[in-house]
């Protein structure tokens, strides 16, 4: 199955998913995982209405969060903070840029997920070129129900270096940039 025939599937599971309990069940399996590597600046995101909603994390696991924002054909990183209409039917940061140096964790949304970490998205490729120049430690979010045994890749796809369900986080079968410090 190509991408667009897989995106059109992934959107169909997710309407068939109770995404408010997925979410606060990730949550309880991230928590541990995050003291226990005692990250201090991530990388999260304002979720769609079909992701997994971890903006809980910023009361429960008080550290310096980030905001991704839509910036021509990449993503910029930006302080959490205040959020306005932007494309995609994103929510993003008004706060200034910062430096994406600073970034221990980034934590990426998807529509599927392999279990070597590979993302399947909307298809801009934002994520992809982001996680390519980035030096922090990857964590993709995503249901068991969408963690697929292999989707199909492009050789700009970047995996993530671990994935986070309902039943846990563990790290992905590929290693990749983004995998340092694991």
């Amino acid at each position: 199955m190509d991408k667009p025939a897989l995106r059109r599937l992934a959107l169909r599971v997710w309407r068939t998913l109770d995404r408010e309990t997925l979410s606060r069940q990730v949550l309880s399996a991230l928590l541990p995982w995050l003291r226990e590597r005692g990250f201090r600046h991530i990388l999260l995101y304002h979720p769609l209405p079909h992701e997994l909603d971890l903006t809980p994390l910023v009361e429960a696991y008080p550290v310096r969060y980030y905001l991704p924002k839509v910036a021509g054909e990449g993503l910029s990183v930006h302080p959490w903070g205040p959020l306005a209409p932007g494309p995609f039917g994103l929510k993003e940061p008004t706060t200034e840029a910062v430096d994406p140096g600073v970034l221990e964790l980034i934590v990426v949304p998807g529509l599927a997920f392999d279990r070597e970490g590979f993302r399947l998205g909307h298809g801009k490729g934002y994520y992809d070129r982001f996680l390519f120049g980035v030096r922090a430690l990857s964590l993709g979010v995503v249901p068991e129900a969408l963690l697929l045994p292999r989707l199909p890749r492009d050789p700009w796809d970047i995996p993530v270096a671990f994935l986070a369900t309902e039943r846990g986080v563990r790290r992905s079968d590929a290693q990749g940039p983004g995998s340092e410090g694991c």
